[in-house]
């Protein structure tokens, strides 16, 4: 039977742990650079599609599904061949937020930190492996499609008296927050578009009660007093 902890820290990958607007940058500039801006454009369109049927980001299926378009693309197919390679063999580490490995070892000599995250079965486990944090995590990696709906089997996986979760995205943390209540405290960090366009977002302001915690950067949580996030309560603020 898997002991109960006292608490478990759960934690997002992209834009939480590790800087994805920058990896997506930079795979925008390789795509127009080697193929031109159209034809990159044309890839684009198939990702968003894909992440509206499937609910999470594919980017190796947007590349099959770029493969088969039916316009092809201009020159030698070899350059296509090789995206995979780009994708696969990306520097992750490179792209970790500054002291996100420290908070991970900080909040594991406090109880177990367990990577929950969406994604495809494919590139977001290689995401997390050659970025590190596979391993800093002792591989206790959780990935599904929809993650605020698989609570249970989160609970089945590491049950807790008591919950933390940090993400940059409300609408997860709030889906949570109204599943587990105070068996969970949300730590959200001002990181990336997706907490920008929340703090431009007159109507999701109104909608997502606020988190528990709000840091502006995930290196934040080395100076936070952990019984803060154990009990539940809003971090002092020094005098």
């Amino acid at each position: 039977m898997t002991a109960r902890h006292d608490t478990v820290f759960l934690l997002d990958v992209d834009n939480t742990l590790l800087d994805n607007d920058r990896v997506v940058a930079d795979l925008h500039a390789h795509l127009k650079h080697e193929f031109g801006v159209v034809p990159a454009g044309r890839y684009w369109a198939h990702f968003e599609a894909l992440r509206s049927e499937l609910g999470y980001a594919d980017y190796l299926g947007a590349l099959q599904r770029w493969r088969l378009d039916a316009e092809p693309l201009p020159g030698d197919e070899m350059p296509l061949l090789k995206m995979s390679e780009f994708l696969i063999d990306y520097p992750f580490a490179d792209r970790l937020y500054p002291q996100a490995l420290d908070v991970v070892r900080r909040l594991n000599a406090s109880g177990p930190t367990v990577i929950l995250t969406d994604g495809d079965v494919v590139f977001q486990p290689r995401k997390i492996q050659r970025s590190g944090l596979w391993d800093a995590v002792a591989g206790r990696v959780l990935i599904y499609i929809h993650k605020e709906q698989m609570l249970g089997a989160v609970q089945r996986h590491f049950p807790a008296r008591h919950y933390v979760m940090v993400d940059d995205k409300m609408r997860i943390l709030a889906a949570m927050k109204g599943v587990m209540q105070g068996r969970l405290t949300t730590v959200f960090p001002r990181q990336g578009h997706y907490a920008l366009e929340y703090a431009l977002d007159a109507a999701a302001l109104a909608a997502y009660p606020p988190a528990d915690i709000a840091i502006e950067r995930i290196g934040e949580l080395l100076d936070i007093d952990l019984r803060d996030l154990r009990d539940n309560r809003a971090p002092q603020e020094t005098p």
